[in-house]
C-alpha cells in the first residue's frame, strides 16, 4: 500500500467539505438558535411574564435548539443519527425516571408563577406550613414565619395542596 496523492487528495476534498458544511450548520445553527431564543425572550418579556419563568423557557429552548444543531452537524459528518437519537430518547427517560420528584417541583413550580396563586409578600398557607411568601423559584418556594424562620417548602407539595392566600389584595389581582 503505498502512498498516492491522488487518493489521498480526494478522501481530503470529501472529508474536508463535509467537515467544513458541518461546521457552517453548527456556527449558523447556533447563531439561528441565538436570534431565536432572543426573539422569545423579548415577546414574553413584553407579555410581562414573570422574569424566572422566562429564564427557565429561554434556557431549554436554548439546550433543544442546540442538540438539534449538534444531531444535524454530525449527520452531516455522515455518522448515523438514528441510534444518537435513540440513546438519547433512552437516557431521557432515564434521567425523567430518577428525577421524577424533581420534575413534579418544576411542572409545579411553572404552573405557580403562571398561575399566580400567591405572589412575593403575600401570607399563605399551604402543604401545613404558613407565612409570608419571601421567595419563589422554579422547583420551591420559601415562607418566612412570624417568629423569622425560613421554610423552603417544594412546589410540588404547594400544588397538591389547598393554597389559603390571607392576602387581601391576592384577591383583586
Amino acid at each position: 500500500m503505498g502512498f498516492n496523492a491522488a487518493k489521498l487528495k480526494g478522501i481530503f476534498a470529501l472529508y474536508g467539505l463535509k467537515l467544513l458544511g458541518a461546521l457552517a450548520i453548527f456556527v449558523f445553527g447556533r447563531w439561528a438558535v441565538k436570534i431565536a431564543v432572543a426573539i422569545v425572550r423579548r415577546v414574553m418579556t413584553a407579555a410581562r411574564v414573570d422574569q424566572t419563568l422566562v429564564s427557565f423557557t429561554c434556557n431549554l429552548l436554548y439546550g433543544l435548539g442546540l442538540v438539534f444543531v449538534v444531531v444535524a452537524a454530525l449527520a452531516q459528518l455522515g455518522i448515523q443519527t438514528t441510534s444518537l437519537a435513540a440513546a438519547l430518547g433512552a437516557a431521557g427517560l432515564a434521567v425523567g425516571l430518577a428525577l421524577q420528584g424533581s420534575l413534579s417541583n418544576l411542572a409545579s413550580g411553572v404552573l405557580i408563577i403562571a398561575l399566580h396563586p400567591f405572589r412575593l409578600g403575600d401570607n399563605i398557607e399551604t402543604a401545613g406550613k404558613a407565612g409570608v411568601v419571601t421567595e419563589i423559584n422554579i422547583f420551591t418556594t420559601t415562607l418566612k414565619t412570624e417568629d423569622g424562620q425560613a421554610i423552603i417548602v417544594p412546589n410540588g407539595k404547594i400544588t397538591a395542596d389547598v393554597i389559603v392566600n390571607h392576602t387581601p389584595a391576592a384577591a383583586d389581582a
